[in-house]
């Protein structure tokens, strides 16, 4: 995994859900070998427009890859959404060792457009 720390200037600038650039309020995805799905609030932090925060003790941190790509369920804020299945790539793990999400790995993820893309009743 990538060891990098995210400065505070970083994390500082935009830090919050992601409002406008993005539709998706959450997103839930599972990986091979764990028993549950795992759901996260997607943030934006201006050095990565689209991530997750995942917990440095999390039992899905040490299966995920920069490059891998996942089959992964977007939510939006609104009900009247129906969630959507995206193929999307995770383009870095980097580690945060300060601020508010010390202790937490930040995970930048890309939707693929036009792979893998399926609305779900």
């Amino acid at each position: 995994m990538k060891e990098s720390a995210v400065t505070k200037e970083q994390v500082g600038r935009r830090t919050g859900p992601i409002e406008h650039t993005n539709p998706y309020h959450s997103v839930e995805f599972s990986i091979n070998g764990l028993e549950i799905a795992y759901q996260f609030k997607i943030w934006n932090i201006s050095s990565t427009p689209m991530c997750v925060l995942v917990k440095e003790d999390s039992n899905i941190l040490p299966r995920l890859k920069v490059g891998d790509t996942l089959n992964m369920k977007y939510y939006t804020t609104g009900a009247a959404y129906s969630p959507e299945c995206l193929e999307t790539a995770i383009l870095h793990i980097t580690k945060n060792d300060q601020g508010r999400f010390r202790g937490h790995y930040l995970v930048g993820l890309e939707i693929l457009e036009g792979r893998g893309q399926q609305k779900l009743n």
